[in-house]
């Protein structure tokens, strides 16, 4: 019983940290929380605890302010990632899940390093955007983290924070509801899993709401260096974590 309460507990406050991050700064959710998860449920439940908070944090956004959405991209996104998640639910499901944890740091650095360099993308073909979409559920249905390329062709079309924002948070929604279909099938969200996330909401939109007073305030790019850092931190300890289960 004190397992469960104490899970409960820390999943609360990681939810409400990523969730403020993410509002802030329009991603992080998942990069942020997985790691910081992972000592307390396990790599594959992780993934799968993240996922859920993460549709049910990005589908309110979504609602409320989807009339910033830039809905064409967005939905050639979720499109072509239907055909990466079978990809990432088989490495979920076969990958030791020590070595999924070792995946899933490496991603968030190599993610991290990618993000801070504001590299000058041009990624608005049609192409571009399905490959990206591809990749992403691949990551998502895998590690959790989608959102990476996802990023990556919203900044190249160089919109306004408010509609990136709300652009990024309809693209999650959309395959993050596709990965938890897919979690179903492959029998890894559990009614167990599904409590825990669900008794998260609160702590989950308490985070946002916050986060959604500071955007309204607060310089971007100051903050965005507090949230790079703080995925950074996260994808070290994730590796670090690893490379000790497996040694």
């Amino acid at each position: 019983m004190t397992d469960v309460l104490w899970a409960g507990a820390a999943v609360w406050i990681i939810a409400a940290a990523s969730a403020y991050a993410q509002s802030v700064s329009g991603f992080g959710f998942a990069m942020l929380g997985i790691p910081l998860m992972i000592p307390v449920l396990g790599a594959p439940s992780s993934v799968v605890v993240a996922t859920v908070l993460g549709f049910l944090l990005t589908i309110g956004s979504t609602v409320a302010e989807r009339r910033y959405v830039q809905w064409r991209p967005v939905l050639t996104l979720s499109a072509a990632a239907v055909l990466g998640i079978p990809i990432g639910l088989a490495v979920l499901v076969l990958l030791d899940p020590r070595w999924l944890t070792l995946f899933i740091g490496v991603v968030v650095i190599g993610a991290t390093m990618l993000l801070a360099r504001r590299t000058a993308w041009h990624l608005t073909s049609t192409g571009s955007i399905v490959g990206a979409g591809l990749i992403s559920g691949t990551l998502l249905s895998s590690t959790g983290m989608n959102g990476p390329p996802v990023v990556a062709i919203f900044q190249s079309r160089g919109i306004p924070p408010r509609q990136f924002r709300a652009s990024l948070q309809a693209a999650f929604a959309i395959q993050d509801l596709l990965a938890i279909a897919g979690f179903v099938i492959v029998a890894r969200l559990d009614v167990t899993t599904a409590a825990l996330a669900v008794s998260a909401i609160p702590a989950l939109w308490a985070g946002w709401w916050v986060g959604d007073r500071t955007f309204r305030r607060l310089h971007q790019s100051a903050f965005r260096w507090v949230v790079l850092g703080m995925l950074l931190l996260s994808g070290i300890l994730a590796v670090a974590q690893a490379i000790i289960q497996i040694v």
